[in-house]
């Protein structure tokens, strides 16, 4: 009996131990980059006007801009790593990266698996259109023909606050709906912030801007699961750029608008 007892004590004590040394090693993130004055931050490169290789072959966009604003107010150097869609989060899995700014919503899936801080920018539907085209609400869509694509979001969204009188013509996918637009088809475009930051840097001439909010989906940025010391740094980074208007700054240069109330 004396032995059981022993041994009850001994399993528990390993435990904790085990415990304590994972929850050591679970905040050690932000031990490293201080230690190491170096944040690796993985960032995407394929996708404007979030981030994409500009003339000079250096990254650029808002997630590049917001990873040097985060490393510039910690007082550290950065260290971009490019990911894809497919693999930014097994980057923070396996301690390749620190910090994941790439277009990443939250979902209850990543949230087993990751840690995510306040939401840093908006991901957006919206309408856009040429600069000589005055359309401030819903109410000036009436009359005018707008592409979109065929049962995609934006299309779904425009539906059903279009006024009488829109003119939505829909077409089979993106490439079709932008191309639409840019022929002259239609006097505005109904799309995803990412098609639309695409198109209007390959085609300056047409003066687009964004015109109206269709759906919005709020961007997050990713932390190794358990690194709360290290998003909690983030998060009160995040709050001042949103308080000092910094953020809305970042949006307006990349997205065409503030970035507005974005959740915590």
């Amino acid at each position: 009996m004396k032995l059981s007892k022993r041994l009850v004590l001994s399993v528990a004590v390993a435990a904790s131990l085990l415990t304590l040394t994972g929850a050591s090693h679970a905040q050690a993130a932000l031990d490293n980059i201080q230690k190491a004055k170096l944040i690796k931050i993985a960032i995407p490169t394929d996708f404007p006007p979030y981030g994409f290789v500009g003339i000079d072959l250096k990254p650029q966009g808002l997630d590049i801009d917001m990873a040097n604003y985060i490393a510039t107010k910690m007082g550290v150097k950065i260290e971009l790593m490019p990911v894809t869609s497919a693999n930014r989060i097994a980057y923070l899995q396996t301690k390749k990266a620190d910090l994941v700014i790439s277009t990443l919503g939250k979902n209850p899936e990543r949230e087993k698996v990751i840690d995510f801080t306040s939401a840093y920018s908006p991901f957006f539907q919206g309408i856009y259109g040429p600069k000589t085209i005055n359309v401030k609400s819903m109410a000036d869509l009436a009359g005018k023909t707008v592409a979109a694509t065929r049962g995609a979001l934006e299309d779904q969204e425009l539906t059903k606050v279009a006024p009488a009188g829109t003119e939505i013509k829909r077409f089979e996918d993106n490439n079709a709906t932008v191309s639409a637009f840019v022929a002259g088809q239609t006097q505005l475009l109904a799309t995803g912030v990412s098609v639309a930051g695409v198109m209007m840097q390959k085609n300056p001439q047409l003066n687009t801007e964004y015109k109206l909010l269709l759906k919005d989906s709020p961007n997050f940025i990713g932390v190794g699961k358990g690194e709360d010391a290290l998003r909690t740094k983030v998060n009160a980074i995040i709050a001042e750029a949103k308080k000092s208007g910094d953020i809305d700054k970042m949006a307006q240069k990349w997205l065409g608008r503030p970035a507005g109330q974005l959740p915590e």
